[in-house]
């Protein structure tokens, strides 16, 4: 009896499978029972190791690395919530006022020395670098945050053997 939902190419596959089984068992009752243990064995053997790969390596490889990880992330979280304060505290700054701004963002400026060129125009300042050494660039974004209350709107900047070099557009004035 067909079943309802059964196509021809179905059924011709499950009929391959059944006879495939059945050759499949009929080999197995010619073997000997020296080389049925052997398959056996081997079957379980690679049971085993299947089951050792998948499913425990794993979930032992994470357990041994988890806390490192969490380690980690607990650090980055903490600088998260550190940067998160910087901010808010900054944002709650007196606003400086322009020239105050200016002059700020020019002595920072003047502390890259020759590896920087500033220009001024209105609020915005254009600050082209030259081959500034990455930790100098950050202690100087960060003196031009805190002092001149500039905020970056715009970077160009690409990272060469000696630093980075390229431009930087400031908008002065911001909280």
């Amino acid at each position: 009896m067909a079943r309802p939902n059964s196509t021809p190419a179905v059924d011709g596959l499950q009929a391959q499978f059944q006879q495939a089984r059945s050759r499949a068992l009929a080999q197995w009752q010619v073997l000997g029972e020296r080389e049925r243990f052997a398959l056996t064995t081997v079957a379980v053997l690679l049971g085993l190791l299947l089951a050792w790969s998948v499913l425990l390596a794993p979930a032992l490889r994470t357990l041994k690395t988890a806390p490192a990880e969490l380690e980690k992330l607990e650090l980055q979280l903490q600088q998260m919530q550190a940067q998160a304060q910087e901010a808010s505290l900054l944002r709650k700054a007196p606003a400086v006022p322009a020239a105050q701004a200016q002059a700020a963002l020019t002595a920072a400026t003047a502390n890259l020395g020759p590896a920087a060129r500033l220009n001024l125009t209105g609020d915005r300042a254009v600050v082209t670098l030259t081959s500034v050494a990455p930790d100098k660039l950050q202690a100087w974004l960060g003196e031009v945050r805190s002092a001149a209350r500039a905020r970056p709107v715009e970077a160009q900047l690409t990272r060469g053997p000696k630093g980075y070099s390229g431009s930087l557009v400031l908008v002065l004035g911001g909280g």
